[in-house]
């Protein structure tokens, strides 16, 4: 199977050495759009990468994008974006400081007539995107990592981790 891949399978993850963090990061994004890893890409709008600044110093990530990321091609818009950006506001902590990503950056769902409901991406899948977060990681270089659910966990602490065991430590 590996023999019949074509070169566009792989994902291209360039490390320009003359560029800025920003033109880095756009880059990174530009080479996303274009990912085969997995084959979350076909029935997907688009792909769902990071925004945010380059200099962000706080990096929060979520699981996957949903219906409406999917639709509009950024993460966390609605309705986990809207309480994330109230959850900031109350933190006192400027949306537009820090940088948002997802660890998939595909819609995984299941189609029920016209809906499209969210579906938790298999571990390949999370496997496949990993060299993309690891790439946003990479140019970022953020002082604080968040990890939003448990998926994000395990794709930044390992498999092993568990919410439930973790939590408050």
């Amino acid at each position: 199977m590996a023999a019949n891949r074509s070169r566009d399978d792989e994902p291209r993850l360039a490390k320009p050495v003359d560029e800025t963090p920003t033109r880095r990061l756009a880059t990174l994004r530009r080479e996303a759009r274009h990912c085969r890893r997995c084959p979350l890409w076909r029935p997907a709008t688009q792909t769902v990468s990071g925004v945010g600044p380059a200099a962000a110093r706080m990096l929060l990530v979520g699981e996957q994008p949903g219906n409406q990321e999917d639709l509009e091609g950024l993460p966390f818009v609605r309705p986990a974006g809207i309480l994330l950006r109230e959850l900031l506001d109350e933190a006192r902590i400027d949306v537009a400081t820090v940088y948002l990503t997802n660890t998939v950056k595909h819609f995984k769902f299941e189609r029920r007539g016209k809906v499209r409901l969210h579906k938790r991406a298999p571990a390949s899948e999370q496997a496949a995107c990993r060299p993309w977060l690891a790439a946003e990681l990479d140019r970022l270089r953020p002082e604080v990592v968040v990890a939003l659910g448990a998926m994000a966990a395990q794709t930044l602490f390992g498999s092993g981790f568990r919410v439930t065991v973790e939590r408050g430590r």
